[in-house]
């Protein structure tokens, strides 16, 4: 059983679901049926976070009411933030758990995990026993919260509030970065795991520490990223007289190079862009942020002629990045006159919303910049009437549908085409509508790579 375990935390992918596992697979090895688990990391860089196995949000609230001094996870964590002696293990010296206290020797002493080694937690939680000598800091037992003496009163009230008798807590750590997180699994009667239940949830801690550190370090890493892709991209978006905008941006888990721009333009024009260049991670998102910057450039000298911007886009892309392609949309608008003129480069159709019409504006008939040694594209000239909405958007949105290509694009169409009148008349409305449809499951809970930009333009 251990070594099923181990295998299905081992494809867990992401921190939440990660600690989530671990919660679930100790609770089978101790037998419990709840539990919490409470990431700090020894660095304080973060991010500190509690899940719960069989416990609401209401229910992890009202633990947090107890003092940390007196909850298991306190002790725990902050017993080895003042013990720690610099060498990164997190061994400190005894904590007591008032008198039902337990040592930690078989955890400390067990050996690594393995199939040999992967006995079933069989045996069934004993009654409290009597009271024990101190314990290492590593685990503590609280074996009958209702009659311990000398248990904090909030602790005593929380319990009965929640219903559970007994808990066993663990410490998460590993040498390299010491203590991680504390697991708290709670029991519904008074008992404790047995000497074989505690050396088996001891070897899978040390398993899952080594795992949840590796997950951190992830999760760190694409936060930093999307941090850099966020600040690659406006700050906010222009105001220009005859329009209004809203953006929705989403960076993918791995970092990639989807954009977007809104840029003023003399004579009261207006010059729209959205992109993405291939692959993904620190080069993409580099790639992305020069390609945007010249873009610019380019749109201020001649953004009047859209095919002349990406023609300038692709021979700086084939001269400077040769092993790299990317798709693009470069739309110059004249709200006054109600005119857009656009040209896309292997970039998805964008969708002009009203209440006369709904549909897409073919602009995808030439290839990705980069893909060709000659690149050509036709312009396309549109003239929205007021009240119309231009939604531009990158290929991540259609992606994140799971669905083939032309599924996506007629999901999206229902989605706008769905929108009630009010709706359509407010572009943040209209955005937020248009990802609720298309995405149901919305932007965070997705566990998918690719990026999403939409970007509402509402002629007035």
């Amino acid at each position: 059983m251990l070594h099923e375990l181990t295998e299905r935390l081992a494809g867990t992918t992401g921190l939440d679901a990660s600690l989530r596992e671990v919660l679930r697979a100790g609770a089978a090895l101790v037998g419990a049926r709840r539990g919490l688990l409470v990431l700090e990391p020894a660095d304080r860089l973060g991010p500190d976070t509690t899940v719960g196995h069989g416990l609401g949000h209401a229910d992890l609230g009202t633990i947090e009411t107890v003092p940390r001094g007196a909850a298991s996870y306190g002790i725990l964590l902050d017993g080895a933030e003042r013990s720690n002696s610099g060498d990164g293990t997190g061994d400190s010296a005894p904590v007591t758990a008032a008198a039902t206290a337990t040592t930690a020797t078989a955890a400390a002493t067990a050996t690594p995990v393995s199939a040999d080694t992967a006995i079933a937690p069989d045996a069934e939680p004993q009654p409290p026993t009597p009271a024990r000598p101190p314990v290492d800091s590593d685990e503590i037992i609280h074996a009958d919260l209702p009659h311990e003496p000398g248990l904090d009163p909030r602790h005593r009230e929380v319990a009965a509030h929640l219903g559970f008798d007994a808990s066993y807590a663990l410490r998460l750590t590993t040498e390299r970065t010491g203590h991680l997180a504390a697991a708290v699994w709670l029991y519904d009667e008074p008992a404790e795991p047995v000497e074989r239940q505690r050396h088996l949830v001891g070897l899978y801690g040390r398993y899952a520490a080594e795992h949840i550190a590796r997950q951190l370090e992830l999760s760190r890493a694409r936060s930093t990223l999307a941090v850099v892709a966020e600040e690659l991209l406006p700050a906010r978006l222009p105001r220009v007289a005859g329009v209004r905008m809203a953006v929705r941006h989403d960076t993918g888990p791995r970092g990639g190079g989807d954009w977007y721009d809104a840029l003023p333009l003399p004579e009261g024009a207006l010059g729209l862009a959205v992109g993405g260049v291939t692959g993904s991670g620190p080069s993409a998102v580099a790639a992305m942020g020069r390609l945007r910057a010249s873009l610019r450039a380019y749109a201020v000298m001649e953004g009047e002629d859209p095919v002349a911007v990406l023609s300038d886009l692709e021979l700086l892309l084939r001269l400077t990045e040769p092993a790299r392609s990317a798709t693009a949309l470069f739309a110059y608008a004249e709200p006054e006159q109600h005119k857009l003129v656009l040209a896309g480069a292997g970039h998805c159709p964008p969708l002009i919303v009203g209440d006369r019409r709904i549909e897409y504006i073919e602009t995808s008939l030439s290839a990705p910049l980069g893909m060709l040694a000659c690149w050509e594209a036709p312009s396309v000239e549109v003239r929205p009437e007021s009240g119309e909405t231009l939604l531009l958007y990158t290929d991540g949105l259609l992606h994140r549908t799971g669905e083939p290509l032309d599924r996506a694009l007629a999901r999206l169409h229902s989605a706008a085409q769905s929108a009630p009148r009010a709706t359509r008349d407010d572009p943040d409305l209209l955005a937020d509508h248009v990802l609720r449809t298309v995405l149901p499951d919305g932007l965070d809970t997705l566990d998918s790579p690719e990026d999403v930009v939409l970007l509402a333009v509402r002629f007035d």
